[in-house]
């Protein structure tokens, strides 16, 4: 196991961070084509939500895979590498496989719990097999990833607790606007975000519902889904004016609904209140709307102080159990198919034996006839099985323990079994997931030599 994880989230960093770190649906797949076309990087996905940007990637070489897709994110972002290293977090092996489960689990979310993580690590992953990014390694890692989300949810009652966060900034507006049924509502975006977005508004009873996009398409199919109305994003700012709610998604670059254009809109509409929910990352509403008289801003800064939403502890624990289950579950299988082609190879060599040995009988006593040749070949063969049952039965269940990744190089070097196999002295030396040499301390001391 060779799997990275460096990124950012609302644990990591201050969202305004977060916002600029984000990646832009139009900037996913170049990205990832970046990080892909990186040296030490065999495979690779991008996980970009509302409150984290994750990179995913098979690397064989820790240090050096570390510091280019800790450059590509700043790059991407406009910050300068030495002031996002301070927000980044890294996990390698083991442990980056059990913070993909606890993400896909809603345990790693702004609201513990929630589901809607799960459909998007599921896109990340669609987006990063058509652009060919992930292999097998990656493939098999995400699936039980998501294996082990749906049974977190199927198993355990967190997801009761863990509304989303659409769900956090309904209750919310519906605090502000009581009662929100009544409230005429528009959905600005059209994609995933906006489709949860529009089919929790009519769950919740309301009916004077209108979405938009950039793409009048998408809007168009969106509002059909739902029975609601469409309009065309050039008429956002009458859009807005006749609006009581708007929550926006759209997930573009910069910010769709500006200062000026509200203001316009409440010149127009009396002295009825505006409540603004902005569920995007980067944000799609000014902060200066927020300061507007009559508007009442929502955005993903004041909803995650709204988020703090702990489940039943029992559910946590059973959830956590899970997850470290199905760890331990895809790490022991991974271990068993690396040293499948060991004991096959042993199992090989133990065979050539035999028919060697077989060989030279046959040529010293040629008198024995075919049945007595028989007899002799079926008893080396069930002596050289019962030698390798034991050690066979051990080196799985060495290979299946915690520390089973160290075992494979010294049983290679140890019983001759690899053309390529390092010296022993070399093997014993092997941590279980990374040299001491390349293991920095911290995402600091990684990056050390670029500051320098």
């Amino acid at each position: 196991m060779s799997l990275l994880v460096i990124g950012v989230s609302h644990r990591s960093a201050p969202l305004p961070i977060v916002e600029q770190a984000s990646v832009p649906r139009e900037r996913v797949a170049g990205l990832l084509r970046a990080v892909l076309a990186a040296e030490p990087v065999t495979e690779a996905l991008l996980l970009s939500t509302c409150n984290r940007v994750e990179i995913y990637a098979e690397v064989n070489r820790f240090h050096a895979a570390v510091t280019e897709i800790a450059r590509l994110l700043a790059e991407q972002a406009g910050i300068e590498l030495t002031e996002l290293a301070d927000h980044l977090y890294v996990h390698y092996d083991e442990p980056a496989v059990a913070h993909l489960f606890s993400v896909a689990s809603g345990l790693d979310s702004m609201v513990v719990g929630e589901t809607q993580v799960l459909g998007q690590l599921r896109a990340a992953y669609g987006l990063a097999q058509s652009e060919g990014t992930v292999g097998r390694r990656l493939h098999t890692v995400v699936q039980r990833a998501l294996r082990t989300g749906r049974r977190v949810q199927a198993e355990t009652g967190i997801a009761l607790a863990g509304a989303s966060l659409v769900s956090v900034a309904l209750d919310e507006a519906e605090g502000l606007l009581s009662p929100l049924a009544e409230a005429r509502t528009l959905v600005v975006g059209a994609g995933a975000m906006g489709a949860l977005t529009t089919a929790s508004l009519r769950r919740r009873g309301v009916t004077a519902l209108t979405v938009t996009s950039r793409t009048r398409e998408h809007a168009a199919r969106l509002a059909a889904s739902f029975d609601a109305d469409s309009a065309d994003i050039d008429t956002l700012a009458t859009q807005v004016a006749a609006a009581d709610l708007v929550v926006t998604c759209t997930g573009a670059a910069g910010t769709v609904l500006d200062t000026p254009v509200v203001a316009a809109a409440l010149a127009e509409r009396a002295d009825r209140r505006l409540v603004v929910v902005d569920l995007a990352l980067p944000r799609d509403v000014a902060l200066g709307v927020g300061q507007l008289d009559r508007v009442d801003l929502l955005d993903l800064a004041r909803l995650q102080a709204l988020a703090h939403l702990e489940p039943d502890d029992r559910d946590l624990f059973e959830s956590r159990a899970i997850v470290t289950a199905e760890v331990a579950g895809l790490l022991a299988e991974q271990r068993a198919d690396e040293v499948a082609p060991l004991i096959s190879a042993l199992r090989g060599r133990a065979q050539d034996v035999v028919d060697s040995e077989l060989r030279r009988v046959a040529g010293r006593l040629p008198s024995l006839d075919p049945t007595q040749l028989d007899a002799v070949e079926n008893a080396l063969r069930r002596v050289a099985d019962k030698l390798l049952h034991q050690p066979t039965v051990r080196i799985k269940e060495l290979v299946a323990g915690p520390s089973g990744a160290s075992y494979t190089p010294v049983l290679r070097a140890l019983l001759g079994l690899d053309a390529e196999a390092i010296d022993l002295a070399q093997a014993l030396s092997v941590d279980a997931s990374l040299p001491d040499q390349d293991r920095p301390e911290s995402l600091s001391a990684i990056l050390q030599d670029y500051r320098s």
